[in-house]
């Protein structure tokens, strides 16, 4: 089978074609990729044909705080398969101001090595 990606690495945004071959667990063995300008789109184009993982950015709420929500996001990539039970993990989290960008909300999320963490400090109401 060839496979068609736009390679979101760089801002090259090279076509890469890549053939593979179903292994039956959903991902597939890579024969070849032809199209990038870089090692990276290679890498990226391999990556999701092997084992595709994404980053989550979301808010959660924040009791008591100047801002209603805070930001947070992952620190390493999931797998792109386990994004619904992330989410539904960061959901469950409400903060209590005041908060600070950078505090971790869960540590080694579902057991991978990605935490959650605030990129947004969010202060008491009332404060300062």
């Amino acid at each position: 089978m060839v496979k068609e990606f736009t390679c979101i690495v760089c801002p090259n945004g090279c076509t890469i074609t890549a053939e593979a071959e179903a292994r039956g667990d959903g991902a597939y063995a890579v024969r070849s990729v032809q199209g990038a300008a870089c090692p990276r789109g290679t890498a990226y184009v391999e990556q999701e044909l092997t084992d595709p993982r994404r980053t989550i950015a979301t808010s959660v709420p924040v009791k008591g705080g100047e801002l209603p929500l805070a930001s947070v996001r992952l620190t390493a990539p999931i797998p792109k398969g386990e994004i619904f039970a992330a989410m539904e993990a960061m959901k469950r989290c409400v903060l209590t101001a005041p908060v600070e960008a950078g505090t971790v909300v869960i540590s080694h999320l579902l057991g991978y090595e990605a935490d959650v963490i605030v990129t947004k400090s969010v202060g008491e109401k009332g404060r300062g």
